[in-house]
């Protein structure tokens, strides 16, 4: 069964983030697909964006572009949204993600600040246990209908026990 709830993202999703919203970058959500482990959402992409507003731009030498590490940490919210929508994972519920492996990656093209970018985010491998997961995601951010960035990473979520004082204590 496909579920497509397109719009903002709604209040209880935000304030369970563990970043801001400022930082979130990804507005809207396009989709959400729990038989393929997938969510799409919508990134608006401007000039004032971290990183993007310190480039030294030059017209041929280095034009103005949304800058990748941006496109790498938004893969991390759409691992959270994924987590959040499909796996039903909550933060108020002790549960929290970390990257852990960066498989892959390819910048497939420049993309200028001021279009929206589709992110795609899909589950490819999965060990879920009781309190720790570990998830593989392949990502797809697409500008304008043509890729701009594809990677596979991989996701550690633990369940916290907030007795310890080291949450990765337990991290394998």
């Amino acid at each position: 069964m496909t579920l497509t709830v397109p719009g903002p993202f709604d209040q209880a999703f935000l304030e369970d983030c563990p970043y801001d919203p400022e930082v979130l970058f990804i507005d809207r959500l396009l989709e959400i697909d729990r038989e393929k482990s997938l969510v799409r959402c919508s990134w608006p992409t401007h000039d004032g964006m971290p990183l993007t507003r310190s480039q030294r731009a030059h017209a041929a030498r280095h034009p103005r572009h949304v800058a990748g590490a941006l496109m790498v940490h938004v893969t991390g919210m759409l691992g959270f949204v994924h987590a959040y929508h499909v796996l039903g994972l909550r933060h108020a519920d002790g549960w929290i993600g970390y990257g852990t492996h960066l498989h892959e990656a390819t910048f497939k093209k420049l993309v200028p600040p001021g279009e929206r970018i589709e992110c795609e985010c899909r589950a490819v491998r999965a060990r879920l246990g009781q309190t720790r997961h570990f998830v593989r995601y392949a990502f797809e951010l697409t500008h304008l209908g043509e890729l701009c960035y594809r990677s596979e990473q991989s996701a550690y979520w633990l369940k916290v026990d907030e007795a310890k004082a080291d949450p990765l204590e337990s991290a394998p």
